[in-house]
């Protein structure tokens, strides 16, 4: 009696290629090659011709969804480079300002303006120069012995100062009758 396992043992050469490669679509070659005549793309229609493929998110006309649906959400360009910091975050500092805060890496490098905001009671005092703050945050660090160094603000233009048109007419009227 022949022993099964030699008849179907894997070797070297009993390996076949068959059913390893497989021919590739010989499109529009004719009716008898399956794929021939519209060579697999139907009949007729945008899809049928060259070129013919529709944009992603195209439904036919129809409003597409991604317009459909409300849109929500703002980043205003102004506050990009403005952070806010918590008093705690910076407590254990002695001297803040923009280098000091960028160096510890509360914000980062790309930060123009710092608002620091909170109350928390401070063990030591603590030198703030160049920095926005709340009121909390003033009261915690002049109650702690530190000092504040405000941030001048710049003038605005009296061309961006709204105001209406009567009460324009009333000053140059005010500036025409007062004799000086």
């Amino acid at each position: 009696m022949e022993n099964s396992e030699t008849k179907n043992s894997l070797g070297l050469n009993t390996l076949t290629s068959s059913g390893t490669s497989k021919n590739r679509k010989r499109v529009g070659r004719g009716i008898g090659s399956g794929t021939g005549k519209t060579a697999g793309r139907g009949h007729k229609g945008q899809k049928s011709r060259s070129g013919g493929s529709i944009a992603r998110g195209f439904e036919g006309g129809q409003m597409p969804l991604q317009q459909r649906i409300p849109k929500f959400g703002f980043s205003s360009r102004v506050n990009r480079g403005s952070k806010e910091v918590n008093i705690k975050n910076i407590a254990m500092m002695t001297e803040v300002n923009l280098d000091s805060l960028k160096a510890k890496r509360v914000i980062s490098q790309a930060t123009k303006k710092v608002k620091i905001f909170g109350t928390y009671d401070i063990s030591q005092p603590i030198v703030v120069s160049g920095v926005y703050l709340t009121k909390g945050a003033k009261e915690s660090i002049e109650k702690a012995g530190g000092t504040i160094t405000a941030i001048e603000t710049k003038p605005v233009k009296e061309k961006f100062i709204k105001t209406s048109k009567k009460d324009a007419k009333k000053v140059s009227k005010k500036i025409e009758e007062s004799p000086e």
